[in-house]
C-alpha cells in the first residue's frame, strides 16, 4: 500500500513539474518584450511624435520593462538612483510567484498607454498579448500576481515621469522665426514651424544637464565665397547633383524624418515613418534576436539604450536651438542656386548638430559595449517603408553610414556631421559610465 501511495504521489509530482515547465518555457519568452516594444512603436508611427518626443517614450516604457524583467535574474539591480529623479521601485513580495516576462510586458504597455494619443490601440493589442500569457497555462494566482507587480511598476514609472517638466514645455511659447539671415528658417514644402525649442527644459535620464557635452563651436555664417561656411554649402550642393545610386539608397534608408510631407496640387499629406531614435531601438530588437538574449537582458538592452538616446536629443536640442544655424536648403536656395533641392525633405528645426549623428553614435557605443564591437547584422527596420535590408559589419559601421546619409540627402553641412559624431560618441562613453545593471 505504501508503495501504491508514494508511486501515485511521483506520478502527480512529475505531471506538475511538467505542466510547471511547459508554461513557464512558453511564457519566459524574450519575444513578449519585443512585440510589446514594437507595439508601442507602431504607435508612435501612427500618431506621428517628433524625435524628441518618441525618445522620451522608449525611455520610459523601456526602464519600465526593465525594472520589472531584472528581477528573474539575481545578478541584475535596479536603476533607481541611477537615473536622475528615480525613487525605489516595488519590489516582489517574498512568498508570491510571478511570470516576469509578463509583468514586465504588462508595465510597457501601461506606461506607453499613457504616454500616447492613440491609447486605444495599444489597449486592443494589450488584451490579446495578456490572453496568450493565459494560454501558456500558467496558474491563474501567478498570472494576477505578475500583473499587480507590472501596474505597480507602471506606476511608479509614470509618477516619476511626471516630474520631468515635460508638461509645462507644453505652454511655452513657440519657436519665434527670426528675420536675419544667418538663423534657422522653415523649409519647404510645409514651412513648420521650430519643433521642439525648449527641450532642453526635459530632466535627462543621465546627464548632468542638457549642455553637458556641448560640441565644438558652430562655423560662423558668411556669405563670402572664400569663407568656410559657404564652402561647407557648397559641397553640399555639389554632392547633392552627384549622388552615386548607392549614396541614394543610403540617404533614403537613414531618412527616419516622420513629418516628410508630400504634396499634390493644393493638398498635403504625410508621410508616416519611424524617428532615428526608434530605427536604433529596432536595430537593438534584432540584435538581441540574434544573440538569443534572455527575456532580462532585452529588457537590459531596451532600457540601457533609450536612456541614452533620450539624453542624446536633450543634449543636441540645447545645441540646435542656441546655434540656430540654417539649413542647407535655405543656404544654397538663396545666394548660391535657387532651383537646387535636397534628396530629403529637409526636417523642422535648425541644423547643427545633426540629431542622426548624434544619436546613432551614441546608440554604437551602447550596442558595441553589450554586443561586442565585431557584432555584425542584417537591418531590415526600413523593410516596411519598401527599401531593402542592409548588412553591416559592426554597430560602428551603421552608425557611420547613418551620419554620412544626412550629407548625401542635403540635409546637413559636413562640420554638423563630423561635430555631431563627437558629441554622440562622448554622449554614450558618459551613458556607460554611469550606468550599473549587473552585480
Amino acid at each position: 500500500m505504501k508503495k501504491v501511495c508514494f508511486l501515485v504521489l511521483a506520478m502527480i509530482s512529475f505531471a506538475s513539474c511538467g505542466s510547471n515547465g511547459r508554461w513557464k518555457k512558453a511564457a519566459q519568452n524574450a519575444d513578449f518584450i519585443h512585440r510589446s516594444v514594437r507595439e508601442v512603436t507602431n504607435v508612435m508611427l501612427h500618431d506621428i511624435y517628433s524625435p524628441p518626443v518618441a525618445s522620451r517614450i522608449y525611455a520610459y516604457i523601456s526602464v519600465a520593462g526593465y525594472e520589472a524583467a531584472r528581477n528573474g535574474d539575481k545578478h541584475y539591480v535596479s536603476l533607481s538612483g541611477q537615473l536622475n529623479g528615480l525613487g525605489p521601485m516595488p519590489k516582489p513580495k517574498p512568498g508570491k510567484e510571478y511570470c516576469y516576462t509578463l509583468a514586465a510586458s504588462h508595465a510597457i504597455l501601461v506606461v506607453g498607454k499613457i504616454l500616447v494619443m492613440s491609447e486605444g490601440r495599444i489597449e486592443v493589442f494589450h488584451e490579446q498579448l495578456m490572453q496568450e500569457f493565459k494560454e501558456t497555462g500558467m496558474p491563474d494566482d501567478v498570472y494576477q500576481n505578475s500583473v499587480e507587480y507590472g501596474k505597480l511598476i507602471a506606476d511608479g514609472i509614470l509618477k516619476w515621469a511626471g516630474k520631468d517638466n515635460y508638461k509645462q514645455t507644453r505652454s511655452l511659447a513657440r519657436y519665434d522665426v527670426q528675420t536675419d539671415d544667418a538663423t534657422w528658417k522653415p523649409t519647404p514644402p510645409a514651412y513648420m514651424k521650430g519643433v521642439e525649442p525648449h527641450w532642453n527644459d526635459i530632466r535627462p535620464f543621465l546627464l548632468d544637464s542638457a549642455q553637458q557635452f556641448k560640441p565644438t563651436r558652430a562655423v560662423d555664417f558668411s556669405l563670402k565665397p572664400d569663407s568656410y561656411f559657404y564652402k561647407l554649402a557648397l559641397a553640399v550642393k555639389d554632392a547633392g547633383l552627384h549622388l552615386t545610386p548607392e549614396q541614394t539608397l543610403i540617404a533614403n534608408y537613414w531618412d527616419d524624418n516622420p513629418f516628410k510631407v508630400n504634396t499634390n496640387g493644393h493638398t498635403m499629406f504625410a508621410i508616416k515613418k519611424i524617428s532615428p531614435g526608434g530605427h536604433w531601438i529596432n536595430i537593438a530588437g534584432q540584435a538581441c534576436r540574434n544573440a538569443n538574449a534572455d527575456y532580462v537582458r532585452t529588457a537590459e538592452t531596451y532600457a540601457c539604450l533609450a536612456a541614452v538616446i533620450a539624453d542624446s536629443f536633450i543634449n543636441c536640442w540645447d545645441e540646435k536651438y542656441k546655434s540656430k544655424v540654417l539649413r542647407p536648403e535655405t543656404y544654397i536656395n538663396e545666394y548660391i542656386d535657387q532651383s537646387w533641392m535636397p534628396l530629403l525633405q529637409t526636417p523642422p528645426f535648425p541644423e547643427y548638430t545633426s540629431g542622426h549623428s548624434v544619436v546613432s553614435n551614441a546608440s554604437e557605443v551602447v550596442l558595441s559595449k553589450m554586443f561586442g564591437d565585431n557584432f555584425a547584422f542584417t537591418d531590415s527596420t526600413e523593410t516596411a517603408f519598401d527599401l531593402p535590408a542592409r548588412r553591416f559589419i559592426s554597430f560602428k559601421a551603421a552608425a557611420a553610414e547613418a551620419s554620412i546619409s544626412r550629407f548625401y540627402g542635403g540635409i546637413h553641412y559636413m562640420s554638423s556631421i563630423v561635430n555631431g559624431i563627437a558629441e554622440g560618441e562622448s554622449i554614450g562613453r558618459f551613458g556607460l559610465s554611469k550606468l550599473k545593471t549587473r552585480k
